[in-house]
């Protein structure tokens, strides 16, 4: 099936396939200086086996909407004062400390961006691989070893009866990173967020990871939602990519519809800016200009001020999403023209 094809039959889908419904989430930063509106009504929904990713940015809020997703947000200034996280159709922003703490790792769960900050370097792989098997199952010590070894395995990590005995700086950057894979999948969530999961492996290991990963999520139906800056990441992970910038998604469709007809001029600069294999380039293309600071967001559009279509409709008020094919939307007034 076709990645167009597919995006059909995701429009076709049931409502009930729906696992994760993110509804005009808002989070904020409450600073002495002002407030950071650094997540700022971003909406989407993912369903049972499909791969969303979340490009944009450093800075663009990506990472923080996972967090607020996860009610993993940094403790005093940060909090979400809006929306809805529908997961299975219960708000997740509604749920205890103790609650979220058991949907945590089994229904929904997360590999953050450096596998060495997520790994406690006190313990070994295996207790930190078993403590979450146990919190799954509860079953015998011995049972819980023998899932720990198919876990490893699972992820392609070699002689695993050994690997559980090691510390986190005894293997290499890959390796960790697997070991993290496995622990966020030990679970068995309906939802795994792949926050930057191969940002600090080289360029032959990321391809072997994201295969893992695609195996893996074929294997279970786990949806997937995938943040990179890497559109090549993209294409060959995801079935529909969002595009974030400033704090809200600008552009959301399946994945060949955006790159064929990119249609946010941010979009548009974004794909520009990729390198490409074919033709001689003297300069690579590059967005002129800085984000705007998310305590002092225009009243318009916020891509306004480096986009070169900008009219005054465009710094008057924020666009609203216009449609621009199945499941394609962007939110740009050029769309009223199209």
């Amino acid at each position: 099936m076709s990645i167009a094809e597919q995006g059909v039959a995701i429009a076709e889908a049931p409502s009930d396939d729906i696992v994760l419904d993110v509804r005009d989430l808002q989070t904020y930063f409450f600073l002495r200086r002002g407030i950071v509106k650094a997540v700022d009504g971003v909406s989407f929904a993912l369903r049972r086996g499909e791969v969303l990713g979340l490009v944009g940015e450093s800075g663009c809020g990506k990472s923080l909407t996972a967090l607020s997703i996860m009610r993993l947000l940094p403790k005093g200034s940060a909090r979400t004062i809006h929306g809805e996280v529908l997961l299975n159709g219960e708000d997740i922003l509604e749920k205890t400390p103790n609650e979220m703490r058991e949907i945590r790792g089994r229904k929904i769960s997360m590999i953050l961006q450096d596998p060495q900050t997520s790994l406690n370097p006190v313990f070994t792989i295996g207790e930190q691989l078993r403590e979450a098997i146990f919190r799954r199952t509860r079953g015998r010590t011995r049972e819980v070893m023998r899932e720990a070894v198919a876990a490893l395995r699972r992820v392609d990590i070699a002689a695993p009866e050994q690997r559980l005995g090691q510390f986190p700086h005894q293997m290499s950057g890959g390796m960790k990173q697997r070991v993290v894979g496995a622990i966020s999948i030990s679970g068995r969530p309906e939802v795994l967020i792949a926050d930057e999961p191969t940002t600090a492996l080289d360029v032959t290991i990321q391809l072997q990871y994201l295969k893992l990963l695609k195996r893996l999520q074929e294997e279970t139906r786990m949806a997937i939602l995938f943040i990179t800056h890497d559109f090549g990441v993209v294409a060959r992970m995801c079935d529909r990519v969002a595009v974030m910038y400033a704090g809200r998604i600008v552009e959301c469709g399946p994945v060949d519809q955006v790159f064929d007809n990119p249609s946010h001029p941010y979009t548009q600069a974004l794909i520009a800016s990729v390198p490409k294999m074919t033709g001689s380039t003297e300069r690579l293309y590059t967005i002129e200009g800085q984000p705007p600071s998310l305590m002092d967001l225009p009243v318009g559009c916020r891509f306004a001020p480096r986009c070169p279509y900008a009219d005054q409709r465009c710094l008057a008020a924020y666009p609203p999403s216009f449609t621009v094919g199945a499941e394609h939307t962007a939110d740009c007034w050029r769309m009223t023209a199209a």
